[in-house]
């Protein structure tokens, strides 16, 4: 009897999220968007990584098409993002007994303008940041660097995702 109700519940919870139209599985909410352009993103930070501007633009893109039913265009997109990487910090963290890092940190920043051309009110510039913690005898090369790019990378364009059309 319990579960019954448990499920019932349920159903109806959902049914009424997705009728009120307050929360999507598939995505943000693009409204009338059907195109989406996403300039490529200069690294203007003071310490340049070479991979970082190619890597971030292309996951950005590719993180849209995937979550959303939009087409990518190179010009006059109904969504336009565009910006640049304004930092790319590395700092030591936390020390150990000796007075020397235990821990460093990569910190990216990206400066993100986004345009809305269909929805004016929904347009922003902000900017978007997060940080990959590894040891301070590891080398920031190779797979340590894959990995923190990733992270770094995948935070700040769901992050970006979800102020533009998630609106969180």
């Amino acid at each position: 009897m319990k579960k019954t109700l448990y499920i019932v519940s349920l159903l109806i919870t959902f049914t009424t999220i997705i009728g009120c139209g307050a929360y999507s599985f598939t995505g943000g909410n693009t409204g009338n968007a059907k195109t989406i352009q996403v300039d490529f993103f200069p690294n203007q930070a003071p310490l340049v990584e070479p991979i970082l501007s190619q890597k971030f633009t292309q996951d950005l893109q590719d993180l849209f098409t995937r979550q959303t039913n939009l087409t990518l265009v190179s010009t006059s997109g109904d969504l336009h993002f565009y910006g640049e990487i304004v930092d790319y910090r590395i700092t030591p963290m936390s020390a150990t007994a000796q007075q020397t890092a235990a821990q460093n940190r990569l910190t990216i920043t990206v400066n993100v303008n986004f345009v809305n051309a269909l929805e004016e009110k929904d347009n922003f510039e902000k900017r978007f940041s997060f940080y990959y913690d590894y040891g301070a005898n590891q080398q920031l090369t190779g797979g340590v660097l894959e990995t923190a790019l990733n992270e770094i990378i995948e935070r700040i364009t769901q992050d970006i995702f979800n102020a533009s059309v998630a609106k969180w």
